[in-house]
């Protein structure tokens, strides 16, 4: 039987699990405002003026160059290239968290890093514990895992221990995830205190941590802390990097330091997913990182970023409504907003687009009920003068 013009094809249904799994607010909104004459105070991205291009050129130049060059271009090991594994672990090492190359799978960004640990350690059901409000794109990997999400409640240090032993006791999670490092979307930093009592929870009731540490570099004020993973009890943990704040997200280039007991799943986990991440952009990440100062670098970004966070915290301060609230964060991309009780930032959005700017709603990082009158901004991708003019048509959209 001939189908009518126009008549649409009756295709097979498509997989229920990602019915839960809403498209991600962040990467709509990238699309949208890269059409429009629109200051994005929402995606988080890195200053493109402060890549590294030449040395990145460099690096790649090596890799296809000399005796190595063919090798760089076939198929390698799931784990990663060893010299770029033991570069990123002698960096771990010297910031207090000791590593072996052979503790390290590299991964095609941290985010794909979350993904693995969803095959390896979340059977459909399983429960994970998330701080309120958590990196979104993490509530996405463990939605589409088929996970049951907990919040935990936090302050502004972070997750409350207390909140942590409750869930851990009443919901008996698989894992808790946390972004400890001024964290996104929030900006906080776990307090050390807290880190060490979250490790003793975890060890106590058999529960793995996952330390998203994608940020942890980027500080402002404030000393380095300890991660988790180099807590006394903080064997179960996960420790996850990436190379797209300090280096350049467009590599892809992320890394798990996995303990012992969950490292063979994961690689097991890497292999049916994409077999390795690319030869030859781990080749040159290794070339860049063994010729550049890469502290040098960052302390680069940093110098640029902290008074880029200043200059949109002063002109909140100056444009928002009276009794908003944001947070101040000691490094990172990200301050939390909470706007006076009543206001629904989602519904501003529209307004706030036409007045040219634009920026996340809160309640897309929720895992439990949503606090509505949230937003999230970044203030990494543009200069002090382009973010007050952003604060300045946010304020005008949130009286319009």
């Amino acid at each position: 039987m001939n189908r009518p013009p126009n008549h649409p094809p009756n295709h097979p249904p498509l997989s229920a699990r990602l019915s839960g799994v809403r498209s991600s607010p962040v990467r709509d909104l990238l699309a949208l405002t890269g059409v429009r004459d629109v200051i994005s105070l929402a995606g988080g991205l890195p200053a493109p003026e402060l890549f590294d291009v030449e040395g990145l050129r460099a690096a790649y130049d090596r890799a296809l160059s000399g005796p190595g060059a063919r090798r760089n271009l076939q198929y390698a090991a799931t784990e990663g290239d060893v010299r770029l594994r033991e570069l990123v672990a002698a960096r771990l090492t010297r910031r207090g968290l000791p590593t072996a190359a052979d503790d390290l799978l590299v991964t095609t960004g941290s985010q794909q890093a979350l993904t693995l640990l969803t095959t390896a350690l979340l059977d459909p059901g399983a429960v994970v514990a998330v701080e309120e409000p958590s990196y979104l794109a993490a509530l996405q990997a463990f939605t589409l895992a088929g996970a049951r999400l907990v919040g935990v409640a936090s302050d502004d240090e972070g997750v409350l221990p207390e909140a942590v032993e409750e869930v851990f006791a009443t919901h008996r999670p698989a894992v808790l995830y946390l972004v400890p490092n001024f964290a996104n979307p929030t900006g906080r930093t776990l307090a050390a205190d807290r880190r060490a009592r979250v490790a003793e929870l975890a060890a106590e009731h058999g529960v793995w941590v996952v330390e998203d540490d994608p940020y942890g570099e980027l500080r402002y004020a404030g000393e380095h802390l300890a991660p988790i993973a180099a807590q006394p009890a903080g064997a179960a943990t996960i420790h996850l990097g990436s190379f797209s704040k300090v280096g350049a997200p467009g590599l892809r280039l992320g890394w798990a330091r996995l303990p012992r007991a969950v490292r063979p799943a994961v690689v097991v986990a890497k292999q049916a997913a994409d077999l390795q991440t690319s030869t030859v952009d781990q080749a040159a990440a290794a070339e860049y990182l063994a010729a550049t100062d890469l502290d040098a670098h960052v302390a680069r970004v940093v110098a640029a970023y902290a008074p880029r966070r200043d200059a949109l915290l002063e002109a909140l301060a100056a444009e928002l409504p009276v009794g908003s609230r944001w947070s101040r964060p000691d490094g990172g991309m990200f301050t939390w907003v909470q706007l006076p009780a009543g206001v629904d930032a989602a519904s501003r959005l529209p307004v706030a687009l036409e007045h040219g700017v634009a920026f996340v709603p809160g309640e897309a990082f929720h895992a439990g009920d949503p606090d509505r009158s949230t937003l999230r901004l970044s203030f990494t991708t543009h200069a002090p003068d382009v973010l007050a003019e952003g604060a300045r048509r946010l304020g005008a959209a949130l009286r319009a």
